[in-house]
């Protein structure tokens, strides 16, 4: 049962989430855009039969973690065969920032990014201030176990991300 919002209408008012969970996921500045739109058009597929048991925000939470972590599987399988021009740099136009923040957001990311993919997802869903009991329907595990896997990935985080803010520092 759809709300009464257009599929326009959601994908606006989710667009941020999606776009934040997309640059998680992906490799360089190019990828996010491309995740992104991969996510919106299988929101877009799914639409139809979105039946409303959840709320429809934990329904796109879903589709968007299962369509990153699936791409993210398939280009570690093609950058087996291909060569990453790295030497090729592209700089998206972006705000500027305070290289403090900057840093602690390098730090923060590449931990994530060093997470077990269930974990990465808790860890993405919960920055995103995602209530234990939504990510237990998104993740299908309990919410219990939710809270216990939460409790350790913010001590290795920690640990991570100071470590990073240390080598940084020297």
């Amino acid at each position: 049962m759809q709300s009464q919002c257009s599929f326009e209408q959601i994908i606006e008012s989710n667009k941020a989430k999606i776009y934040r969970i997309c640059r998680i996921y992906a490799v360089n500045p190019i990828e996010p855009e491309d995740l992104f739109q991969e996510v919106v058009y299988q929101i877009w597929r799914s639409y139809a039969s979105f039946k409303g048991n959840s709320n429809i925000s934990t329904w796109i939470y879903k589709i968007a973690l299962n369509v990153c972590i699936r791409s993210k599987g398939k280009l570690s399988k093609k950058n087996d065969k291909t060569v990453r021009l790295d030497s090729i740099l592209f700089t998206p136009i972006s705000t500027t920032t305070n290289s403090t923040q900057d840093i602690k957001y390098k730090a923060l990311k590449s931990c994530i990014s060093t997470l077990k993919d269930i974990d990465r997802s808790i860890v993405i869903l919960s920055l995103e201030d995602v209530p234990y009991k939504e990510i237990a329907i998104i993740t299908g595990l309990s919410e219990n176990h939710i809270a216990v896997k939460m409790k350790r990935i913010r001590k290795l985080l920690l640990d991570c991300i100071t470590t990073k803010i240390k080598e940084n520092e020297n």
